[in-house]
């Protein structure tokens, strides 16, 4: 038997076939707390990407980078002085400090061959319950899964510290008033890939002893200083929105009660503007703006070499960025789930006016790593990136993603969500290409 080399994450990603999900136990964590007629097993076989059947590997060194960038990240994020910078960029409704911090920002990771490098940062990250439970669905396979000591999380209960993070907002918001009411709360959320994690939400406030729903956004109600959904007065809503800042004219009813302070909001706008709006990572990596607020050099240097390269696109850098466009990837500011983003070398004329007609910020290519996956004769390779799911700067869980094409997308067969695997120090590979 070999040992696991130094790159053995590389070596397992590359070579262990094992199928480490238990379907029988995901089948059940799914319908397990059902008390209604939903279920969600059916609801998630017309979804058949969703959750891959195997696992991703990391090193201790990988995890390391990735909590290094988080930390320095959520240091810089905190200075008053980065704030006021940044929120001057931000329309009205982000300059509202509603106490809350939002749940589940998303730190996204591409792991290359020189260290970890953050791709982006999201503060509407979805998956945090549906990875929970994929992570408690995994089959001890093969050596390499034994005493694993990062399978995701190293939180034991998951479901409450994820309860806690939303009673921590509620509280920050309104001190000790009792949370009665919880929306979760989308455009068309029945339609949404996604809507799957809704139910598993709405399940866990209910168990709790709150009042939940899921609620379109549509359809609520800014009545007598509160938010209605029907007859029911919302306390606090679980925003999964895209419509960041609530333009929508779908959105009044929610807009109007948050500017208002009528309904706690989270992830909220404020939220969105300092974390999630791509133009920070031009700031986040700048040594020169960071030393203007009085940013350590050691904090400097850790986001200078773990975020790629990222400039504003604008007219005075467009024909350099042109002629450099095959090495860059290109992302609308205010963009998720790479809508409207472009690989460079797939640019033609006519979506780079687009570009330089929108607000765009063009980004370093990192190129994923891999993960391959399939019997050896016929292997099939993934790409993949590692999300960090972080509240109040504290990581709470990891999960990847598998995919083929430009982005992550859930349509690749053998891709969808996968538990985070760092394996102890000596474990043998050879039982994981079996």
């Amino acid at each position: 038997m070999h040992e696991i080399p130094r790159d053995r994450a590389e070596t397992l990603n590359r070579t262990c076939q094992c199928a480490t999900l238990d379907r029988a136990a995901l089948a059940l964590g799914l319908d397990a707390t059902n008390s209604d007629t939903t279920s969600l097993n059916a609801i998630v076989e017309t979804r058949p990407h969703m959750f891959s059947s195997t696992a991703v590997f990391v090193t201790p060194a990988q995890l390391t980078d990735m909590r290094r960038i988080i930390e320095a990240a959520e240091d810089v994020i905190a200075l008053p002085a980065y704030r006021r910078h940044v929120l001057r960029q931000a329309p009205a409704i982000a300059q509202i400090d509603p106490g809350a911090r939002g749940v589940f920002q998303g730190y996204d990771f591409h792991l290359s061959p020189v260290g970890a490098r953050l791709i982006e940062i999201n503060t509407n990250a979805g998956g945090g319950l549906l990875n929970a439970l994929l992570g408690s669905a995994q089959l001890d396979c093969c050596a390499a899964m034994r005493g694993s000591s990062a399978r995701s999380t190293n939180e034991p209960d998951l479901e409450g510290v994820y309860l806690d993070m939303f009673r921590d907002e509620w509280n920050r918001a309104r001190g000790e008033t009792p949370l009665t009411t919880v929306a979760i709360v989308d455009d068309g959320p029945a339609e949404q890939y996604l809507y799957p994690e809704f139910v598993l939400f709405e399940r866990m406030f209910r168990r709790h002893g709150l009042r939940a729903l899921i609620a379109d956004a549509a359809a609520l109600e800014y009545r007598g200083g509160a938010l209605w959904h029907g007859e029911a007065r919302i306390d606090l809503v679980y925003n999964r929105l895209t419509d960041f800042y609530l333009d929508d004219p779908a959105h009044v009813a929610l807009r109007a009660a948050y500017m208002n302070g009528h309904v706690v909001l989270t992830p909220h706008p404020r939220a969105h503007a300092l974390y999630a709006d791509k133009r920070n990572l031009t700031l986040l990596r700048d040594p020169v703006f960071l030393r203007s607020l009085g940013v350590g050099a050691e904090t400097a240097a850790t986001l200078a070499a773990g975020i790629p390269r990222t400039v504003a696109v604008d007219a005075a850098h467009a024909p350099e960025l042109w002629d450099r466009r095959r090495e860059l990837f290109f992302k609308p500011a205010h963009g998720y789930g790479a809508r409207a983003a472009y690989r460079g070398d797939k640019l033609t004329r006519r979506v780079w006016r687009e570009i330089l007609a929108g607000n765009y910020i063009a980004q370093q290519t990192v190129a994923p790593s891999e993960r391959r996956i399939g019997p050896s004769g016929s292997p099939v390779t993934l790409k993949l990136d590692v999300r960090n799911y972080v509240y109040d700067g504290q990581v709470q869980l990891l999960a990847a993603r598998l995919y083929q094409g430009q982005t992550t997308n859930f349509r690749t067969p053998g891709g969808g969500f996968a538990p985070v695997i760092c394996p102890p120090e000596g474990n043998s590979v050879d039982d994981c290409a079996a």
